[in-house]
């Protein structure tokens, strides 16, 4: 990073510890809420040309989207203490995988990338193991679903954009609970792609006379970058997040960034006027292409929005979502309910194999897409309602719907008692849970042994390589 780029961020860094002291705080202060609060967690950077990172061990779920559930692998790592298999915990750089280091020289900075410098099967081996002595009380284990290639698999990349003090543009990463940035030129879980186009990005920016935006004064335009790619496609989404609707130049930008980057398909402008962490806002207009990218996935088509939840690693999602299907057992003869079910994925990818799914989601822009994609993909025994999850499960049971099969992919804290217990007032004969935090599983699977289910068959997924998070899928069943 430039000295002087540097020295205004430790004087920022020591402003911030004064207000504090003072009994003031600042909304943006660490901005580390949660990748489904839509919160950036960390930030890219680079002068010159260095293309920073960012949210390297965010997992974008591995679940529900950027519309209620929170970041996931960024820094944890499993513990390995006795009692603790699979205990996710808050670690800087481990004194045990120092080689990352070499690999990148903001491991251990950034907060993702806590394995990097672990062999990629001694990485899946130590998961398995920590995941099987967790789930041992419970279930045994059928091993754990690895990648062929674990590098650049991250399909979404957030960038946030500020300046040094001379003007000059900064993207990148924050190093962990500060506001230093470091520059990064590639990332080894991020598209390449995409972090190729936010370089020229910023490079663009001086030409254009378009200003980042200062979160300390309120000022500036460009706040963030959102690039989007489609794994099976190739279709490329750009949104540029400002702080006001006025763009100069909006259009020659476009063809200059085109010229350089002619596979994007679409670009947004996305408004974000307040002062907060969340990198999105709430207006959006398209100024190239679509608004949209489509994207494959267990051979359905997914339209994919700003907005959208879609699985950061669409081929691991891929993997897991089959293992799902196949855990359900169905014959063709099966009511599914597809429960915290995002855009409609699992059950739609389960559509075929079912005789009805009907999906139920509290957030409105999911159930939107779900049932877009549905119609687009003419799937014509699949429903979407928005509404809680459990609520909905009890009027169900009211209304003597039988339920035989029951997805549910709740967010990172898991379940509740109140879901829990809806599910088991709804008596479905099989459950499958898709879980993107081990521990509040296995929480929720004592709670469902004591209202007669019992789990039957257990899968991890690596969905984060080189970062300390693991998925997993159990198959419950019904047995009083």
């Amino acid at each position: 990073m430039p000295a002087a780029g540097k020295k205004s961020l430790e004087k920022r860094d020591k402003m911030r510890e004064a207000e504090k002291k003072k009994g003031r705080t600042h909304n943006f202060e660490k901005g580390r809420a949660r990748e489904e609060e839509g919160a950036l967690k960390r930030k890219r950077t680079g002068k010159g040309g260095n293309a920073g990172k960012a949210e390297h061990g965010r997992t974008g779920s591995a679940g529900k989207a950027e519309h209620g559930r929170t970041g996931n692998a960024g820094k944890a790592r499993n513990t390995g203490k006795p009692g603790n298999a699979g205990k996710m915990e808050k670690t800087g750089q481990p004194k045990k995988y120092g080689k990352g280091k070499e690999i990148c020289h903001a491991f251990g900075e950034c907060g993702g990338c806590q394995l990097l410098g672990v062999p990629y099967k001694e990485q899946l081996a130590e998961k398995e193991r920590d995941l099987a002595k967790l789930l041992k009380p419970y279930v045994k284990l059928d091993g754990m679903i690895g990648m062929e290639e674990p590098e650049h698999y991250r399909n979404k990349v957030n960038a946030a954009f500020t300046h040094d003090r001379d003007g000059n543009p900064l993207s990148g990463v924050y190093k962990e609970g500060t506001h230093y940035i470091i520059p990064i030129e590639e990332c080894v879980l991020e598209n390449r792609k995409a972090d190729e186009i936010i370089g020229s990005i910023r490079k663009l920016l001086p030409s254009f006379k378009i200003k980042t935006y200062d979160e300390d004064r309120d000022y500036g335009l460009l706040r963030h970058v959102m690039v989007r790619t489609g794994h099976a496609t190739g279709q490329i989404m750009v949104v540029l997040v400002l702080a006001s609707p006025v763009m100069p130049s909006k259009r020659n930008f476009v063809k200059a960034l085109l010229r350089l980057h002619p596979q994007i398909t679409t670009i947004v402008v996305n408004v974000n006027d307040r002062q907060t962490s969340m990198v999105l806002g709430d207006k959006e207009q398209v100024i190239y292409g679509k608004g949209y990218i489509e994207d494959v996935l267990c051979g359905i088509t997914f339209k994919i929005s700003p907005r959208s939840f879609y699985q950061v690693n669409s081929v691991q999602a891929g993997k897991l979502y089959e293992k799902a299907v196949e855990y359900a057992g169905l014959t063709g003869k099966e009511t599914v309910l597809d429960a915290y079910c995002g855009i409609g994925t699992i059950g739609m990818v389960a559509a075929s194999r079912a005789r009805r799914v009907i999906g139920v989601e509290l957030n409105s822009d999911a159930v939107r897409d779900a049932v877009a994609n549905a119609r687009g993909n003419k799937i014509r025994n699949a429903e979407f309602y928005q509404k809680d999850a459990g609520e909905f499960m009890v009027q169900l049971a009211q209304q003597g719907e039988k339920i035989d099969v029951v997805f549910m992919d709740p967010p990172r804290a898991g379940s509740d008692e109140v879901f829990l217990s809806s599910l088991a007032v709804l008596k479905p004969q099989r459950v499958v849970y898709v879980s993107c935090n081990p521990e509040t599983l296995v929480r929720d699977l004592e709670f469902l042994a004591k209202k007669g289910y019992r789990a039957v068959k257990g899968m991890g997924c690596d969905m984060f390589p080189f970062c300390g998070h693991v998925e997993c899928v159990v198959a419950l069943k019904r047995i009083k």
